[in-house]
């Protein structure tokens, strides 16, 4: 496959985005939808210090996110819509409650979007490609708020039944996925760290400086962050796969998306339990899902398979 051009069964020739391909008006334009609301956030960070922000927030924010990050990377992504690994039933309930505590939706409706992302990447029939629109600075410009979070304000609502009829079996998972208990989920999100800065500082204060700093803001972050591996790399960054589609490595998102953003690997081999899979790539979810591994919570770990991963090498 070359870098502009695929084609792969019925599937029609993807638009060349070759780094040469791509102006730089149109690279400027991630800025708007990704970085700019996270330095906006940083730079909200000394305004507030000593007043509406202290150390005490800053310290729940970073206790808390990596929960709800894995809760989507290791739970959402790679066991429950790829089957990267088979889990203990309080695993997978917990793993799903933390996922649906980052705001980003019930496991089910989740799985369902995501599988439809890989059954049709970067083509029609995608629920969030950059390249919906065309390239050019206004069709890419237009793509990329789209693949970010404009997507979600679509009418049309991928098929549960279609595409995530195993998950609708699964009884626990349907009681998670129902309104009433996902509003719970949901509500835990900014009651835990309430609670935690009310019982830090003992004062209510302390409780809705952590509402707003761990709960709201923390929430907004990692939404970003996530929200980026739809946009930002399907769009710039590195190949080292063969795929059909444009997905891409970002090294500079590896850390903050948990190695979420070894986007290329993934397409290449999406039941793989890991995404960074060559030197230096950084990927703490397979950690953490090694660590699950020895400790007897989760088995049959789809691992890399080097003759498989020699065989895609471009």
């Amino acid at each position: 496959m070359t870098a502009g051009v695929a084609e792969v069964g019925n599937r029609a020739p993807l638009p060349d985005i070759s780094p040469k391909a791509v102006p730089l008006v149109e690279r400027i334009s991630v800025v708007f939808f990704v970085v700019g609301p996270v330095v906006a956030l940083l730079a909200a960070v000394p305004f507030f210090w000593g007043w509406g922000l202290g150390w005490t927030d800053i310290a729940i924010f970073a206790f808390l996110y990596p929960f709800n990050a894995l809760g989507i990377t290791v739970g959402y992504h790679r066991h429950f819509t790829h089957k990267g690994f088979k889990a203990k039933r309080w695993l997978r309930i917990v793993l799903a409650i933390l996922g649906g505590q980052a705001w980003q939706g019930s496991v089910i409706f989740w799985v369902s979007d995501h599988r439809r992302h890989h059954k049709y990447a970067d083509q029609e029939g995608d629920p969030h490609s950059p390249w919906a629109f065309g390239p050019g600075v206004w069709g890419l410009s237009k793509g990329l708020f789209h693949a970010h979070m404009g997507w979600l304000f679509r009418k049309e609502r991928t098929s549960r039944t279609k595409y995530a009829p195993d998950l609708l079996a699964d009884r626990d998972l349907r009681i998670m996925s129902r309104n009433d208990v996902y509003l719970l989920i949901v509500a835990s999100t900014i009651l835990v760290p309430m609670g935690l800065g009310a019982l830090l500082t003992w004062s209510w204060h302390g409780a809705v400086t952590a509402l707003f700093w761990a709960g709201l803001l923390r929430v907004f972050a990692g939404d970003h962050i996530t929200f980026s591996i739809n946009s930002i790399c399907h769009v710039f960054g590195k190949t080292h796969f063969k795929t059909r589609d444009h997905s891409r490595n970002v090294w500079w998102l590896a850390i903050p998306s948990f190695g979420e953003s070894w986007h290329n690997l993934h397409h290449a081999d999406p039941t793989s339990a890991r995404h960074g899979v060559l030197k230096g790539q950084i990927d703490i979810s397979a950690r953490v899902i090694w660590l699950f591994e020895k400790l007897g919570w989760v088995w049959d770990v789809r691992w890399p398979d080097e003759e498989r991963l020699a065989a895609k090498r471009i």
